[in-house]
């Protein structure tokens, strides 16, 4: 069912998409988060990196290029990762940099501080 849905095989989308593709992307989010970049750039990147995951897959281990489902499979993936590592950066940058205000509420979102 994996193949089908993603026109790679098991060893190449674990190696390939999650280990490799997988770490560029959270690298991105967490790059955009602590240079204040708005959240939808994350969008145009992801899919520049699923086309990115698509031809290495072809080069590299003989997948099929055009596979238009698992080019959009792959490339949601690789923005979901990017989107959470994107939020727990913010977060932390929310916290480091404005203490008095914020409180950690959870690793994916801060709270206002309330008055002691």
């Amino acid at each position: 069912m994996l193949e089908t849905l993603t026109g790679q095989s098991l060893a190449v989308f674990i190696g390939l998409t999650l280990v490799l593709a997988g770490a560029a992307s959270m690298s991105m989010g967490r790059a955009l988060a602590r240079t204040w970049r708005p959240i939808w750039q994350i969008i145009p990147y992801g899919v520049l990196l699923g086309a990115t995951d698509r031809f290495l897959s072809y080069a590299l281990f003989g997948e099929e290029l055009f596979h238009v489902t698992g080019f959009v499979v792959i490339s949601a993936i690789l923005i979901l990762l990017a989107l959470m590592a994107y939020q727990i950066a913010r977060t932390n940058k929310m916290v480091a940099q404005y203490p008095w205000l914020y409180e950690r509420g959870s690793p994916f979102n801060v709270r206002e501080r309330r008055a002691a």
